[in-house]
């Protein structure tokens, strides 16, 4: 009897691992990526089935179905029939995306304590509705202190909808966030990472932090609600970023990406997307564009419009990211820049809050370097900013890393920038941070350090 069981174990397992090997081939999968769980599936079975059934899913089918459509309610006719203004601006519009909108006012702050300020004199001005969405919201005093104002204006009749990631805000979804709950707001959580939940998943994050006011003024950028990110005053510890915060027209894309979110998160009945909102005013001249991307996006477009912004620069391509581990397409399209005389520069932190992505991105870093790319590392702490330049008619901010998680398997939120006022601010902050930044110069790594970064490269698209 044992003999005959173990047998039809054995047999079971076999065919179950064929046919998520089928399932790997399918989903056309980066070859990194393909590699790593074939190799897990193959060689350790009883780790890499069970992995894949957690981990394994990217643009997920179910996901696009049960998720309404992004970008439908606010398409501007007369926006969209503009001209592209560039080749990532028209590989945008052939996805979903909406079209750059005129008219608004535009604060950075690459500041934790000046965002934070921000933020709580946004959410008192909010009149009738406030939207947020975070990965993080900490069990801190940041987080205290916006639940506080939360519950606040709840009890005040102000719609306040709180949408947290199960996986980032996974120790403050419950008794914490029930002072906001009792005061009559409302807290999702964005796919449960246990499958004991109708809609779950253990791979695929929200990384997306925005917060919405009144349908009329919104906050994007890579700032969690946490004191690592901002907060009253300032900390040693508190990693450099940057927040956005807008006026005008774009205001409503955002608010219909928080929408779609929430209504996939909570399960809610009620049509969402066809609630009536207000027309956003006009107050600047800024021109802004909201881009999308994950496994709600049929495509990964974003990737396509940063391939695009890189290969048609002409002078420089300068770019922030936390975390560095390109796939093939975006290096290779940033390599040949250098090599071809563009001033291709990287800003990376020297050592970032996760040690396996900084050993993954050693092999492209030697790439880059060996093109003719200056890269600079951050030496004073955890640097999470996402910015980019390319020449001096695009700017990106955002949640976004330049990595194969956010490319691929987040769902993120950018901010595409073309007013002049931008680009010069944000390049105005990366040449300060480059100068507190010291030149990373490639050493050959040591058999182990070689080994040890090809494991981490190959995991890269599974981390």
């Amino acid at each position: 009897m044992n003999y005959v069981l173990e047998h039809c174990i054995s047999v079971g397992s076999f065919l179950l691992a064929f046919v998520l090997l089928t399932d790997v081939f399918r989903k056309h999968r980066q070859p990194s990526g393909t590699m790593a769980w074939i190799l897990a599936i193959v060689l350790i079975p009883y780790v890499g089935v069970p992995l894949y059934l957690l981990f394994g899913g990217r643009k997920l089918k179910r996901v696009r179905k049960r998720k309404a459509d992004l970008f439908e309610t606010n398409l501007a006719p007369t926006e969209s029939d503009m001209p592209p203004r560039c080749l990532a601006d028209r590989a945008l519009r052939t996805g979903i995306m909406p079209p750059p909108r005129n008219g608004h006012t535009i604060d950075l702050h690459f500041n934790g304590e000046d965002a934070f300020r921000q933020l709580l004199v946004l959410l008192e001005s909010a009149q009738s509705s406030i939207h947020v969405t975070t990965f993080i919201l900490g069990r801190d005093e940041v987080g205290r202190a916006i639940i506080e104002v939360l519950a606040r204006k709840a009890r005040e009749g102000i719609e306040v909808r709180l949408l947290l990631d199960s996986l980032g805000s996974f120790w403050t979804q419950r008794s914490f966030v029930r002072p906001l709950i009792a005061a009559g707001g409302e807290v999702g959580h964005f796919l449960p990472v246990l499958p004991i939940r109708r809609r779950w998943s253990a791979n695929l994050r929200n990384h997306r932090k925005l917060v919405v006011v009144d349908n009329a003024e919104a906050m994007v950028g890579g700032m969690n609600l946490s004191t690592l990110f901002m907060g009253p005053a300032p900390n040693p510890d508190r990693f450099l970023d940057a927040s956005v915060f807008l006026r005008g027209p774009a205001v409503l894309d955002i608010q219909e990406i928080f929408l779609n979110d929430w209504q996939y998160a909570t399960g809610h009945d009620q049509d969402l997307l066809a609630e009536t909102l207000p027309p956003a005013d006009e107050p600047g001249d800024r021109m802004v564009q909201v881009v999308a991307s994950g496994p709600d996006v049929p495509d990964d477009t974003m990737h396509d419009a940063l391939v695009c912004a890189i290969m048609e620069a002409k002078e420089r391509i300068w770019i922030v990211t936390p975390y560095f581990v390109p796939d093939e397409a975006l290096l290779k399209a940033m390599g040949l820049q250098a090599r071809m005389g563009r001033d291709v520069r990287l800003i990376i932190p020297r050592r970032s809050n996760h040690r396996i992505p900084d050993w993954a991105r050693g092999p492209a870093l030697r790439r880059l370097h060996d093109a003719g790319a200056r890269i600079h590392t951050y030496p004073k702490g955890m640097m999470h900013a996402k910015l980019m330049l390319f020449d001096h008619t695009l700017a990106v901010s955002g949640s976004p890393n330049l990595d194969m998680r956010s490319m691929y398997l987040n769902f993120e939120i950018a901010l595409f920038h073309y007013s002049p006022q931008e680009i010069t601010a944000i390049e105005g902050w990366m040449n300060a941070l480059a100068d507190d930044c010291t030149t990373w110069q490639p050493t050959p790594p040591t058999l182990i350090n070689d080994w040890t970064e090809g494991l981490c490269k190959l995991l890269s698209p599974l981390l």
